[in-house]
């Protein structure tokens, strides 16, 4: 018996809730947290990427998760023009300003690892190697 009766929703409750749980074990345990540092990391790398290649690391994301990557989406607009990690992390820093404290590059580096753990076929390495020198080496994993 599923939880819902519904098998993708169960999927992706199940997945969502296991990169919570690792975004959790390096940034403390509580959910909600971990879900607007998910959020405002997976935003920041969306706005960062070509309409093309955001799209293509939306549909790696759990269904779950592509509702918050997917927010207040402009495609128009991206890539942004962000070249310094600095400016790159500010924008992550205020999405998270309302949350308890936590450094962006933390935040970030938090999110890529789990992302590189769970996306498949590549994917988070073309992510990586379309972003700037400086933002690429706190995202890479390697």
């Amino acid at each position: 018996m599923t939880a819902t009766g519904l098998d993708v929703i169960d999927r992706t409750l199940q997945t969502t809730n296991i990169w919570l749980d690792e975004i959790m074990d390096e940034l403390g345990p509580d959910r909600q947290f971990a879900w607007h540092v998910l959020g405002a990391v997976l935003r920041g790398l969306r706005d960062r990427l070509s309409p093309e290649l955001a799209a293509h690391l939306g549909a790696q994301l759990p269904l779950l998760v592509r509702g918050t990557y997917y927010d207040r989406y402009q495609p128009s607009k991206t890539p942004e023009k962000v070249r310094s990690l600095d400016e790159f992390l500010s924008g992550i820093a205020d999405e998270l300003s309302t949350t308890r404290p936590v450094g962006a590059e933390d935040a970030f580096r938090v999110v890529c690892r789990m992302l590189d753990r769970h996306i498949e076929g590549g994917q988070a390495q073309k992510v990586w190697q379309a972003l700037p020198e400086d933002i690429r080496r706190v995202a890479s994993p390697s």
